[in-house]
């Protein structure tokens, strides 16, 4: 196989876009079509600070090394999540010392900020802690695991004055998530989906520059960069609705290669012509919370600050 703009040997061969690329044409491929997400979207400008959310992954920081090629003023923020650590593992051990281990090597290796926070350390609980705390025993972090980081990255990105979060999930995560939202119509989900949602209200604005890019494209990058980063899912993440709807969209492109591709942008097409919402429809208001003053959809305490409230209530 032959790479299509050079006629040398091919390492990537893209079915789904008909191209075979080698390496150092797939290492230009790649953030040349971040560059124009970038514009397309309208997510940021050359001027702009941006903090990107890295978690030791191959997407979170291929995406910042990306950035980084671009030219693009671009510092990093880690959460510790305190994920198989404690008295079984010990406090350097597990995967959430492991995913920290690989992003402080990869900005110290490079010469980049970094911002770090430890959840246990800022809050006192860890994730699987908070998790059997807050839910009656029953051990599930994922849901406490995405309140507990949705607040704390929009919570840095405006207190250290970044115009703009980054983060790293693909088009595999994004058309997942596209899938289960729409096998249930659930429309409040499917309009905030997208490329770029907006600042406003004291919400940071926040990016998703690989959202067009397969998984095994980001993987393929990675390794050709040689980013040296955490292999291992989230031990919490086996047997997720998400990783189901994943190997079953991984079946329909493995038959029709593109299908996943063709279903996101369909959906984008959707998005912007209005089928998701009257015209006469606004936007939910949003709310401040009076303990720490971000923003919320309800009248009082957000939901982060009320499921701290209630693991401090059981301690």
């Amino acid at each position: 196989m032959k790479c299509r703009a050079c006629g040398g040997k091919a390492v990537v061969n893209m079915r789904q876009h008909k191209l075979a690329l080698c390496k150092e044409h797939y290492l230009e491929w790649v953030p040349e079509q971040v560059a124009r997400f970038i514009k397309k979207y309208r997510m940021f400008g050359p001027d702009e600070k941006i903090l990107v959310a890295v978690s030791g992954g191959k997407d979170s920081l291929s995406l910042w090394d990306i950035l980084i090629r671009l030219g693009y003023n671009a510092d990093g923020l880690y959460l510790g999540l305190g994920i198989n650590e404690g008295p079984d593992g010990g406090a350097d051990s597990g995967y959430s010392a492991e995913s920290r281990r690989m992003v402080e090597q990869f900005a110290l290796g490079r010469g980049l900020k970094l911002h770090v926070v430890d959840i246990q350390q800022e809050y006192g609980h860890s994730i699987p802690a908070l998790s059997l705390m807050t839910h009656r025993g029953q051990n599930r972090p994922c849901s406490v695991c995405g309140v507990t980081k949705r607040h704390e990255m929009n919570r840095m990105a405006r207190e250290l004055g970044y115009d703009v979060l980054a983060t790293g999930h693909n088009l595999d995560d994004e058309a997942a998530v596209l899938f289960g939202n729409t096998l249930s119509w659930q429309k409040d989900f499917l309009l905030r989906q997208g490329p770029m949602l907006p600042g406003h209200d004291g919400l940071a604005r926040k990016v998703k520059p690989l959202c067009r890019f397969y998984e095994k494209e980001m993987a393929a990058y990675a390794l050709l960069r040689g980013i040296d980063y955490i292999y291992e899912e989230c031990p919490y993440s086996v047997g997720s609705t998400s990783i189901y709807y994943k190997e079953l969209l991984n079946q329909l492109e493995s038959e029709r290669p593109g299908a996943k591709l063709a279903f996101y942008l369909k959906y984008l097409e959707a998005r912007v012509s209005g089928l998701f919402i009257q015209p006469e429809e606004q936007p939910q208001a949003l709310h401040t919370c009076p303990v720490c003053g971000q923003p919320t959809q309800y009248e009082g305490k957000c939901s982060f600050c009320r499921m701290l409230e209630k693991a401090n209530s059981e301690t």
